[in-house]
Protein backbone atom coordinates (compact mmCIF):
# COMPACT_ATOMS: atom_id res chain seq x y z
CA UNK A 1 0.00 0.00 0.00
CA UNK A 2 1.27 3.44 -0.92
CA UNK A 3 1.89 5.74 2.01
CA UNK A 4 3.72 9.00 2.51
CA UNK A 5 6.60 8.81 4.94
CA UNK A 6 6.94 11.24 7.79
CA UNK A 7 10.70 11.82 8.06
CA UNK A 8 12.04 13.36 11.25
CA UNK A 9 13.79 16.59 10.41
CA UNK A 10 16.01 16.32 13.45
CA UNK A 11 17.24 12.95 12.24
CA UNK A 12 17.64 13.65 8.54
CA UNK A 13 18.02 17.41 8.10
CA UNK A 14 16.22 17.07 4.78
CA UNK A 15 12.57 16.57 4.03
CA UNK A 16 10.29 15.65 1.44
CA UNK A 17 10.26 17.67 -6.63
CA UNK A 18 11.76 19.61 -8.77
CA UNK A 19 10.01 22.85 -8.14
CA UNK A 20 10.55 25.65 -5.68
CA UNK A 21 8.58 26.02 -2.52
CA UNK A 22 6.31 29.05 -2.32
CA UNK A 23 9.01 31.11 -0.63
CA UNK A 24 11.60 30.11 -3.26
CA UNK A 25 14.14 28.98 -0.66
CA UNK A 26 13.97 25.23 -1.27
CA UNK A 27 14.06 22.83 -4.20
CA UNK A 28 11.53 20.03 -3.72
CA UNK A 29 12.40 16.62 -5.17
CA UNK A 30 10.05 13.65 -5.03
CA UNK A 31 11.40 10.21 -4.07
CA UNK A 32 9.67 6.87 -4.62
CA UNK A 33 11.18 3.64 -3.27
CA UNK A 34 9.95 0.25 -2.01
CA UNK A 35 10.41 0.85 1.71
CA UNK A 36 8.39 -2.24 2.59
CA UNK A 37 7.54 -5.54 0.91
CA UNK A 38 9.81 -8.00 -0.89
CA UNK A 39 12.19 -5.31 -2.19
CA UNK A 40 12.12 -3.29 1.02
CA UNK A 41 15.68 -3.86 2.22
CA UNK A 42 17.33 -2.71 -0.98
CA UNK A 43 14.82 0.10 -1.38
CA UNK A 44 15.48 1.37 2.13
CA UNK A 45 19.24 1.35 1.54
CA UNK A 46 18.99 3.20 -1.77
CA UNK A 47 16.58 5.73 -0.28
CA UNK A 48 18.98 6.34 2.60
CA UNK A 49 21.72 7.09 0.08
CA UNK A 50 19.52 9.72 -1.56
CA UNK A 51 18.66 11.30 1.79
CA UNK A 52 22.32 11.42 2.76
CA UNK A 53 23.29 13.08 -0.53
CA UNK A 54 20.67 15.77 0.02
CA UNK A 55 21.83 16.26 3.58
CA UNK A 56 25.48 16.72 2.59
CA UNK A 57 24.61 19.03 -0.31
CA UNK A 58 22.50 21.14 2.05
CA UNK A 59 25.40 21.26 4.51
CA UNK A 60 27.55 22.61 1.68
CA UNK A 61 25.06 25.39 0.93
CA UNK A 62 22.52 23.64 -1.29
CA UNK A 63 22.01 24.27 -4.99
CA UNK A 64 22.79 27.87 -5.78
CA UNK A 65 22.05 28.67 -2.14
CA UNK A 66 18.72 26.84 -2.05
CA UNK A 67 18.11 23.82 0.16
CA UNK A 68 16.94 20.47 -1.21
CA UNK A 69 13.73 19.07 0.26
CA UNK A 70 12.95 15.38 -0.33
CA UNK A 71 9.30 14.26 -0.45
CA UNK A 72 9.35 10.47 0.04
CA UNK A 73 6.67 7.89 -0.75
CA UNK A 74 6.71 4.17 -0.08
CA UNK A 75 5.97 2.37 -3.37
CA UNK A 76 6.24 -1.34 -2.65
CA UNK A 77 4.60 -2.59 -5.85
CA UNK A 78 4.44 -1.62 -9.52
CA UNK A 79 0.73 -0.81 -9.45
CA UNK A 80 1.32 1.90 -6.84
CA UNK A 81 3.93 3.75 -8.90
CA UNK A 82 1.68 5.73 -11.30
CA UNK A 83 -0.49 7.10 -8.51
CA UNK A 84 2.53 8.04 -6.42
CA UNK A 85 4.08 9.99 -9.29
CA UNK A 86 0.78 11.68 -10.13
CA UNK A 87 0.35 12.72 -6.49
CA UNK A 88 3.79 14.28 -6.49
CA UNK A 89 2.99 16.14 -9.70
CA UNK A 90 -0.27 17.40 -8.23
CA UNK A 91 1.79 18.76 -5.33
CA UNK A 92 3.78 20.88 -7.77
CA UNK A 93 6.76 18.54 -7.98
CA UNK A 94 8.49 18.30 -11.35
CA UNK A 95 11.41 15.94 -10.66
CA UNK A 96 11.15 12.46 -9.14
CA UNK A 97 14.07 10.33 -8.01
CA UNK A 98 13.81 6.56 -7.56
CA UNK A 99 13.27 3.66 -7.64
CA UNK A 100 15.54 0.65 -6.92
CA UNK A 101 13.05 -1.81 -8.48
CA UNK A 102 12.74 -2.34 -12.23
CA UNK A 103 9.08 -3.26 -11.96
CA UNK A 104 8.54 0.14 -10.30
CA UNK A 105 10.85 2.10 -12.59
CA UNK A 106 8.97 1.36 -15.81
CA UNK A 107 5.48 2.60 -14.77
CA UNK A 108 6.96 5.44 -12.70
CA UNK A 109 9.05 6.80 -15.57
CA UNK A 110 6.18 6.43 -18.03
CA UNK A 111 3.85 8.36 -15.72
CA UNK A 112 6.46 11.06 -15.16
CA UNK A 113 6.92 11.49 -18.90
CA UNK A 114 3.17 11.66 -19.49
CA UNK A 115 2.94 14.46 -16.91
CA UNK A 116 5.94 16.44 -18.23
CA UNK A 117 8.00 15.50 -15.15
CA UNK A 118 11.61 14.33 -15.07
CA UNK A 119 12.45 10.89 -13.65
CA UNK A 120 15.96 10.21 -12.31
CA UNK A 121 16.60 6.47 -11.84
CA UNK A 122 19.15 5.65 -9.15
CA UNK A 123 19.27 1.86 -9.14
CA UNK A 124 16.82 -0.11 -11.31
CA UNK A 125 18.34 -1.87 -14.32
CA UNK A 126 15.37 -3.26 -16.29
CA UNK A 127 14.33 -2.37 -19.82
CA UNK A 128 12.08 0.69 -20.20
CA UNK A 129 9.54 1.42 -22.92
CA UNK A 130 9.41 4.29 -25.40
CA UNK A 131 6.79 5.92 -23.18
CA UNK A 132 9.52 6.62 -20.62
CA UNK A 133 11.11 9.08 -23.10
CA UNK A 134 14.68 8.22 -22.16
CA UNK A 135 17.10 11.08 -22.56
CA UNK A 136 14.19 13.54 -22.55
CA UNK A 137 12.13 12.79 -19.42
CA UNK A 138 14.00 9.79 -17.99
CA UNK A 139 17.67 9.40 -17.02
CA UNK A 140 19.25 6.28 -15.55
CA UNK A 141 22.43 6.37 -13.50
CA UNK A 142 23.21 2.64 -12.90
CA UNK A 143 24.45 0.11 -15.45
CA UNK A 144 21.54 -1.46 -17.32
CA UNK A 145 20.44 -5.05 -16.88
CA UNK A 146 21.82 -5.85 -20.32
CA UNK A 147 25.24 -4.55 -19.23
CA UNK A 148 25.20 -6.58 -16.00
CA UNK A 149 24.19 -9.72 -17.86
CA UNK A 150 26.82 -9.24 -20.55
CA UNK A 151 29.52 -8.54 -17.94
CA UNK A 152 28.65 -11.77 -16.14
CA UNK A 153 29.10 -13.90 -19.24
CA UNK A 154 32.25 -12.12 -20.38
CA UNK A 155 33.73 -12.61 -16.90
CA UNK A 156 32.95 -16.35 -16.86
CA UNK A 157 34.14 -16.78 -20.45
CA UNK A 158 37.42 -15.00 -19.68
CA UNK A 159 38.94 -14.66 -16.19
CA UNK A 160 36.86 -17.34 -14.49
CA UNK A 161 37.40 -20.07 -17.10
CA UNK A 162 41.10 -19.23 -17.05
CA UNK A 163 41.24 -19.45 -13.24
CA UNK A 164 39.64 -22.91 -13.34
CA UNK A 165 41.93 -24.01 -16.15
CA UNK A 166 38.96 -24.77 -18.37
CA UNK A 167 38.44 -24.16 -22.08
CA UNK A 168 35.72 -21.50 -22.10
CA UNK A 169 34.32 -22.90 -25.34
CA UNK A 170 33.58 -26.26 -23.69
CA UNK A 171 31.34 -24.86 -20.93
CA UNK A 172 27.54 -25.13 -21.12
CA UNK A 173 25.41 -22.27 -19.77
CA UNK A 174 21.93 -22.22 -18.25
CA UNK A 175 19.92 -19.07 -17.54
CA UNK A 176 17.46 -18.93 -14.64
CA UNK A 177 15.39 -15.78 -14.23
CA UNK A 178 12.34 -14.35 -12.53
CA UNK A 179 9.90 -13.73 -15.35
CA UNK A 180 9.38 -9.98 -15.07
CA UNK A 181 10.86 -6.83 -16.62
CA UNK A 182 13.93 -6.99 -14.37
CA UNK A 183 14.65 -10.71 -14.71
CA UNK A 184 14.09 -10.82 -18.45
CA UNK A 185 16.20 -7.76 -19.27
CA UNK A 186 19.22 -9.05 -17.33
CA UNK A 187 18.88 -12.62 -18.59
CA UNK A 188 18.43 -11.40 -22.17
CA UNK A 189 21.66 -9.40 -21.89
CA UNK A 190 23.51 -12.46 -20.65
CA UNK A 191 21.99 -14.76 -23.28
CA UNK A 192 22.80 -12.29 -26.05
CA UNK A 193 26.43 -12.16 -24.91
CA UNK A 194 26.56 -15.97 -24.86
CA UNK A 195 25.18 -16.12 -28.40
CA UNK A 196 27.67 -13.56 -29.70
CA UNK A 197 30.54 -15.50 -28.10
CA UNK A 198 29.30 -18.73 -29.66
CA UNK A 199 28.77 -20.41 -26.28
CA UNK A 200 26.73 -23.56 -25.71
CA UNK A 201 23.39 -22.66 -24.11
CA UNK A 202 21.93 -25.59 -22.19
CA UNK A 203 18.59 -23.93 -21.43
CA UNK A 204 16.60 -20.90 -20.28
CA UNK A 205 14.46 -21.31 -17.15
CA UNK A 206 11.99 -18.53 -16.39
CA UNK A 207 9.65 -18.78 -13.42
CA UNK A 208 6.72 -17.02 -11.80
CA UNK A 209 7.77 -15.59 -8.45
CA UNK A 210 4.37 -16.37 -6.91
CA UNK A 211 4.26 -20.05 -7.85
CA UNK A 212 7.81 -21.27 -8.38
CA UNK A 213 8.75 -24.77 -7.15
CA UNK A 214 12.46 -24.41 -6.41
CA UNK A 215 13.19 -28.13 -6.20
CA UNK A 216 11.52 -28.77 -9.55
CA UNK A 217 13.43 -25.84 -11.04
CA UNK A 218 16.71 -27.17 -9.65
CA UNK A 219 16.08 -30.61 -11.15
CA UNK A 220 15.32 -29.08 -14.57
CA UNK A 221 18.60 -27.16 -14.43
CA UNK A 222 20.42 -30.36 -13.45
CA UNK A 223 18.95 -32.28 -16.39
CA UNK A 224 20.16 -29.56 -18.77
CA UNK A 225 23.76 -30.57 -18.14
CA UNK A 226 24.86 -26.98 -17.54
CA UNK A 227 28.33 -26.23 -16.17
CA UNK A 228 27.57 -22.57 -15.42
CA UNK A 229 24.30 -21.18 -14.06
CA UNK A 230 23.39 -17.54 -14.55
CA UNK A 231 20.71 -16.32 -12.10
CA UNK A 232 18.60 -13.17 -12.40
CA UNK A 233 16.52 -13.05 -9.21
CA UNK A 234 15.43 -11.10 -6.17
CA UNK A 235 16.81 -11.92 -2.75
CA UNK A 236 14.24 -14.46 -1.51
CA UNK A 237 14.04 -16.46 -4.73
CA UNK A 238 17.81 -16.41 -5.23
CA UNK A 239 18.21 -17.92 -1.76
CA UNK A 240 15.38 -20.39 -2.38
CA UNK A 241 16.89 -21.58 -5.64
CA UNK A 242 20.41 -21.87 -4.22
CA UNK A 243 19.14 -23.99 -1.32
CA UNK A 244 17.24 -26.21 -3.77
CA UNK A 245 20.35 -26.66 -5.92
CA UNK A 246 22.26 -27.82 -2.84
CA UNK A 247 19.43 -30.12 -1.69
CA UNK A 248 19.23 -31.73 -5.10
CA UNK A 249 23.00 -32.16 -5.50
CA UNK A 250 23.13 -30.15 -8.71
CA UNK A 251 26.74 -30.24 -9.87
CA UNK A 252 27.88 -26.89 -11.28
CA UNK A 253 31.32 -25.49 -11.93
CA UNK A 254 30.15 -21.95 -11.22
CA UNK A 255 27.10 -19.79 -10.70
CA UNK A 256 26.84 -16.03 -11.12
CA UNK A 257 23.88 -13.86 -10.17
CA UNK A 258 23.00 -10.21 -10.53
CA UNK A 259 21.68 -7.19 -8.67
CA UNK A 260 18.94 -7.50 -6.02
CA UNK A 261 20.31 -10.85 -4.83
CA UNK A 262 23.78 -12.34 -5.08
CA UNK A 263 25.68 -9.19 -4.09
CA UNK A 264 23.52 -8.32 -1.08
CA UNK A 265 24.97 -8.86 2.42
CA UNK A 266 21.74 -10.65 3.43
CA UNK A 267 22.37 -13.22 0.67
CA UNK A 268 25.71 -14.25 2.14
CA UNK A 269 24.53 -13.98 5.72
CA UNK A 270 21.52 -16.23 5.08
CA UNK A 271 23.29 -18.88 3.01
CA UNK A 272 26.57 -18.94 4.89
CA UNK A 273 28.83 -21.66 3.46
CA UNK A 274 26.37 -22.33 0.62
CA UNK A 275 27.20 -18.91 -0.83
CA UNK A 276 30.96 -19.51 -0.95
CA UNK A 277 32.27 -19.71 -4.50
CA UNK A 278 29.31 -17.88 -6.01
CA UNK A 279 29.77 -14.71 -8.06
CA UNK A 280 27.67 -11.57 -8.49
CA UNK A 281 27.56 -9.10 -11.37
CA UNK A 282 26.43 -5.79 -9.92
CA UNK A 283 27.32 -2.39 -8.57
CA UNK A 284 30.07 -1.89 -5.92
CA UNK A 285 29.45 -1.18 -2.25
CA UNK A 286 31.09 1.51 -0.14
CA UNK A 287 33.47 -0.95 1.51
CA UNK A 288 34.39 -2.64 -1.78
CA UNK A 289 35.73 0.43 -3.56
CA UNK A 290 39.47 1.06 -3.32
CA UNK A 291 39.73 4.87 -3.06
CA UNK A 292 43.04 4.76 -4.97
CA UNK A 293 41.11 3.66 -8.08
CA UNK A 294 38.99 6.84 -7.98
CA UNK A 295 39.72 10.38 -9.04
CA UNK A 296 40.45 12.73 -6.17
CA UNK A 297 36.93 14.14 -6.00
CA UNK A 298 35.39 10.66 -6.02
CA UNK A 299 37.75 9.32 -3.36
CA UNK A 300 37.18 12.29 -1.05
CA UNK A 301 33.43 12.03 -1.43
CA UNK A 302 33.49 8.26 -0.80
CA UNK A 303 35.25 8.78 2.52
CA UNK A 304 32.84 11.51 3.52
CA UNK A 305 29.78 9.49 2.52
CA UNK A 306 30.88 6.30 4.27
CA UNK A 307 31.60 8.18 7.48
CA UNK A 308 28.30 10.03 7.43
CA UNK A 309 26.31 6.89 6.57
CA UNK A 310 27.89 4.93 9.42
CA UNK A 311 27.21 7.78 11.83
CA UNK A 312 23.58 8.06 10.71
CA UNK A 313 22.64 4.37 10.35
CA UNK A 314 25.49 2.45 11.98
CA UNK A 315 26.31 0.41 8.89
CA UNK A 316 28.44 0.22 5.75
CA UNK A 317 27.01 1.47 2.48
CA UNK A 318 25.55 -1.48 0.55
CA UNK A 319 25.64 -1.43 -3.28
CA UNK A 320 22.11 0.02 -3.23
CA UNK A 321 23.01 2.71 -0.68
CA UNK A 322 26.12 3.78 -2.61
CA UNK A 323 24.16 3.75 -5.89
CA UNK A 324 21.46 5.97 -4.40
CA UNK A 325 23.99 8.37 -2.94
CA UNK A 326 26.11 8.62 -6.10
CA UNK A 327 23.11 9.09 -8.38
CA UNK A 328 21.53 11.75 -6.17
CA UNK A 329 24.84 13.57 -5.74
CA UNK A 330 25.27 13.66 -9.53
CA UNK A 331 21.81 15.22 -9.88
CA UNK A 332 22.20 17.75 -7.04
CA UNK A 333 25.84 18.75 -7.61
CA UNK A 334 26.72 18.09 -11.24
CA UNK A 335 23.42 18.71 -13.04
CA UNK A 336 21.08 21.02 -11.12
CA UNK A 337 23.63 23.84 -10.65
CA UNK A 338 24.12 23.99 -14.42
CA UNK A 339 20.39 24.42 -14.92
CA UNK A 340 20.21 26.93 -12.06
CA UNK A 341 23.00 28.99 -13.61
CA UNK A 342 20.83 29.41 -16.70
CA UNK A 343 18.13 30.85 -14.47
CA UNK A 344 15.51 28.08 -14.84
CA UNK A 345 15.31 24.94 -12.68
CA UNK A 346 12.52 23.26 -14.66
CA UNK A 347 12.44 19.58 -15.70
CA UNK A 348 13.38 20.56 -19.26
CA UNK A 349 16.29 22.71 -18.08
CA UNK A 350 17.54 19.91 -15.85
CA UNK A 351 17.29 17.44 -18.75
CA UNK A 352 19.32 19.76 -20.98
CA UNK A 353 21.91 20.16 -18.23
CA UNK A 354 22.13 16.39 -17.74
CA UNK A 355 22.95 15.89 -21.41
CA UNK A 356 25.74 18.47 -21.20
CA UNK A 357 27.66 16.86 -18.31
CA UNK A 358 30.70 14.71 -19.10
CA UNK A 359 32.65 13.27 -16.16
CA UNK A 360 35.34 10.56 -16.50
CA UNK A 361 35.17 7.21 -14.71
CA UNK A 362 36.00 7.46 -11.03
CA UNK A 363 34.52 10.93 -10.59
CA UNK A 364 31.65 9.58 -8.47
CA UNK A 365 32.23 7.59 -5.26
CA UNK A 366 30.91 4.34 -6.76
CA UNK A 367 33.53 4.43 -9.52
CA UNK A 368 31.19 5.78 -12.18
CA UNK A 369 31.61 8.75 -14.44
CA UNK A 370 28.69 10.63 -15.95
CA UNK A 371 27.67 10.85 -19.59
CA UNK A 372 24.18 10.20 -20.88
CA UNK A 373 23.31 8.75 -24.25
CA UNK A 374 21.61 11.24 -26.55
CA UNK A 375 17.87 10.98 -27.30
CA UNK A 376 17.16 8.73 -30.25
CA UNK A 377 20.25 6.55 -29.76
CA UNK A 378 20.45 3.00 -28.40
CA UNK A 379 21.76 4.33 -25.07
CA UNK A 380 19.38 7.30 -24.80
CA UNK A 381 19.16 8.50 -21.20
CA UNK A 382 21.51 5.79 -19.90
CA UNK A 383 24.70 6.69 -18.08
CA UNK A 384 27.25 5.08 -20.39
CA UNK A 385 29.94 5.69 -17.75
CA UNK A 386 28.24 3.62 -15.04
CA UNK A 387 30.57 1.33 -13.08
CA UNK A 388 29.81 -2.39 -12.82
CA UNK A 389 31.82 -5.08 -11.06
CA UNK A 390 31.88 -8.81 -10.34
CA UNK A 391 31.98 -10.00 -6.73
CA UNK A 392 33.05 -13.38 -5.36
CA UNK A 393 31.90 -14.87 -2.05
CA UNK A 394 35.27 -16.03 -0.67
CA UNK A 395 34.05 -17.30 2.69
CA UNK A 396 30.84 -17.11 4.74
CA UNK A 397 29.83 -13.48 5.03
CA UNK A 398 32.77 -12.15 3.00
CA UNK A 399 32.63 -11.08 -0.64
CA UNK A 400 35.25 -9.12 -2.61
CA UNK A 401 35.34 -7.41 -6.00
CA UNK A 402 37.42 -9.54 -8.39
CA UNK A 403 36.72 -7.92 -11.78
CA UNK A 404 37.41 -5.67 -13.68
CA UNK A 405 41.07 -5.32 -12.77
CA UNK A 406 40.90 -1.53 -12.35
CA UNK A 407 38.29 -1.86 -9.57
CA UNK A 408 39.23 -5.29 -8.17
CA UNK A 409 40.33 -5.58 -4.55
CA UNK A 410 41.05 -9.33 -4.72
CA UNK A 411 42.06 -11.84 -7.35
CA UNK A 412 39.70 -14.50 -8.68
CA UNK A 413 39.84 -17.63 -6.51
CA UNK A 414 38.75 -20.89 -8.22
CA UNK A 415 36.91 -22.23 -5.18
CA UNK A 416 34.19 -24.02 -7.08
CA UNK A 417 30.76 -24.62 -5.57
CA UNK A 418 29.77 -27.79 -3.79
CA UNK A 419 26.32 -29.24 -4.58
Amino acid sequence: MRRALALMAAALLVLPACTSSPDGDTIRVGAIYPLSGSQGQGGIDEHRGVLLAAELVNADGGVDGRMIEIVSTDVSAAEAAPGAVEDLGADGIGVVIGSYGSTISAPASETAAANDMLFWETGAVGTLTERSEQGVRTFRMPPTGAVLGRNAIEFVHGPLAEAFGRDAGDLRYAFSFVDDVYGRSVADGAAQAATELGLDVAGRFGYDLASVDYDALARRIDRSGADVLFVSAYLADAIGLRRALVRNDVDLLASIGTSSSYCMPEFGATLGADAVGLFASDKPSGAAIDPSTLRTQGADLLGRARGAYDERWGDEMSPAALAGFSAAWALFVEVMPTAAAAGVLSPDAIADAALSVDLPMGSLPNGSGLRFGEPGTATAGDNVMAAAVVWEWLEPGRAMVVWPSELATHGVVPIGIAP
